[in-house]
């Protein structure tokens, strides 16, 4: 008992503290690479996503990108307002709304897929060359094992699409 107690009383040896400061680490470098695109990590995910998957409807976007429902909403408001994805009600079901990436969203990607690119480089910088793909693996190891656990649980039914 008394050593977890020195270990929780050190943030610096939390896996949380690393684990979230990374994330902003990694949100820092994704803008500063794209920022002459003018768009968000959580943005260029959805808009990848929908390109992969022509008229998906937003639930399952959702699902698959791990995002709530209002946060989807407002991420395809956005992209809607700059004329990157466009919505259309489903011909069975008007309650559901199907995303496609319009010409000018599938434009921005080609031309925003090398500063994404850079910047996933740029992250994983710091550690030797061998053991980047390790890292990464152990990452989805640590996501997948407790996605349940998430707000907004990834649907991996669509994940890997």
């Amino acid at each position: 008992m008394e050593n977890s107690k020195l270990v929780f009383e050190d943030a610096n040896s939390l896996p949380g503290y690393y684990i979230r400061h990374l994330q902003q680490i990694s949100v820092a470098i994704f803008l500063r690479e794209t920022e002459e695109f003018g768009i968000t990590p959580v943005q260029f995910a959805a808009l990848r996503f929908v390109a992969a998957n022509p008229d998906i409807d937003q639930r399952t976007l959702a699902g698959a990108a791990g995002l709530d429902a209002s946060t989807t909403t407002g991420v395809i408001d956005r992209l809607e307002a700059r004329k990157l994805l466009e919505r259309q009600a489903s011909a069975t079901d008007r309650r559901v709304k199907h995303v496609r990436v319009t010409p000018a969203g599938g434009k921005l990607l080609e031309r925003i897929l090398p500063a994404v690119s850079h910047a996933q480089r740029l992250m994983l910088e710091p550690l030797p060359e061998n053991e980047r793909k390790e890292f990464v693996r152990m990452l989805s190891v640590l996501v997948e094992g407790n996605n349940e656990l998430s707000r907004a649980p990834k649907n991996e039914r669509h994940a890997s699409r």
